[in-house]
């Protein structure tokens, strides 16, 4: 069954076109890996996507499960099921994870026509939640990536989609600047989330992290649009050749 199909998308910020026709389609249990140059429009697909207000979509449309999302809210898409992780997760002081989480939790519970759990209900749910992200429970004390490493905002924000449980999750650079200890961890609890009810999207640079998280397609972007799809050996070769060999053709 097909989660999300993305027909000509053209879409731009500050009236510069950044996505010039791109086409994707995207089914249930599959991970894409979506890679490319500085500037080739992958975090500007990610946002696109969740519906970031400062991106406009000139044309095309964002299918998820059937449904046109082109002019749903962050909000409204967050509680069909899209998640996004972000390359640089945001600090909240004075709030802590339990908090944050417990009431992230709530809300999407109540945009289902589901019970609202109180903190004893909701902790149950969280030692679990924990384990899949690899994530000791000293971490729900402590303030929203206050104080964080970056491989522990990284594992956070793995714990948020384990917690809230999408069906489609985008990951935007999740792996930049982790050491091979931290992306060996983030790994794990990636793929401890995915079931074969789930839809991954990874936005990478490296083939560092797809040598533990193994993608069914590997899309190669430029200059706003997808110029190659290929499986995970796609990736090796770029990882020998560089993108000039695939951007020369």
């Amino acid at each position: 069954m097909t989660r999300l199909k993305i027909e000509n998308l053209h879409a731009s910020i500050n009236e510069t076109q950044i996505l010039k026709g791109l086409n994707l389609e995207i089914k249930k249990g599959e991970i894409h890996a979506i890679m490319g140059t500085n500037g080739s429009g992958k975090s500007t697909l990610s946002k696109v996507l969740t519906g970031h207000p400062a991106y406009t979509v000139n044309n095309g449309n964002i299918l998820f499960e059937n449904q046109n999302i082109n002019k749903l809210s962050p909000e409204e898409r967050s509680q069909l099921g899209i998640f996004l992780a972000f390359q640089y997760p945001v600090e909240i002081p004075g709030v802590s994870n339990e908090e944050f989480l417990r009431i992230a939790y709530n809300l999407k519970q109540k945009s289902l026509g589901k019970k609202e759990l109180d903190p004893i209900e909701f902790f149950e749910i969280l030692q679990t939640k924990l384990k899949d992200a690899t994530l000791n429970i000293t971490f729900l004390n402590r303030n929203v990536n206050e104080g964080f490493s970056g491989g522990e905002k990284k594992r956070n924000e793995i714990l948020q989609m384990t917690v809230l449980d999408p069906n489609l999750a985008i990951l935007d650079e999740t792996d930049s600047g982790l050491d091979i200890d931290a992306l060996r961890n983030l790994s794990q609890g990636i793929n401890n989330f995915m079931t074969p009810d789930k839809s991954l999207i990874l936005i990478t640079h490296y083939q560092r992290l797809l040598d533990y998280i193994k993608p069914d397609f590997i899309h190669i972007m430029h200059e706003g649009k997808i110029i190659k799809t290929g499986d995970a050996s796609l990736a090796l070769i770029l990882e020998e050749k560089g993108y000039e060999w695939l951007l020369k053709k």
